[in-house]
């Protein structure tokens, strides 16, 4: 029989999964053990500081903004490289059709490709339909 003390309750909170809520939704908490330079340790420990955070409040924050960049140049790169649609690529940053056009324009991505024969004949088709 478990009696709760609190060495019984930390122990239980530690070896179980633990759930919150982030914004509407509800996150459930999986331990992860991570080596990391003492140099990326500073910087988290910096942060910790500045935003009066605790750690793992700190690094959960920042996974969280590194994995959304992460997603968001790798949509871009399959977009500019035309190994997926636009809207493909939106999905992929999960982003709204027009948010992802604003990051395309901003970070300056080419995505429509046409050869200047093809630009040449879509202008003449275009002349022809507008003068009838």
């Amino acid at each position: 029989m478990l009696f709760l003390t609190v060495p019984n309750i930390a122990r239980y909170l530690c070896m179980h999964v633990i759930s919150f809520v982030y914004g509407e939704r509800l996150l459930t908490l999986k331990p992860l053990a991570v080596r990391i330079p003492q140099e990326i340790e500073k910087e988290i420990l910096e942060v910790v500081k500045r935003e009066k955070l605790d750690k793992a409040t700190v690094v959960r924050t920042l996974l969280e903004i590194g994995i959304e960049e992460w997603r968001k140049q790798t949509a871009l790169e399959l977009l500019r490289d035309g190994k997926v649609t636009f809207a493909k690529a939106a999905e992929m940053a999960k982003l709204s059709l027009w948010e992802f056009a604003d990051l395309v324009k901003q970070r300056n991505i080419e995505w429509v490709r046409y050869t200047p024969e093809e630009i040449e004949k879509e202008t003449k088709e275009a002349s022809l339909a507008e003068s009838k």
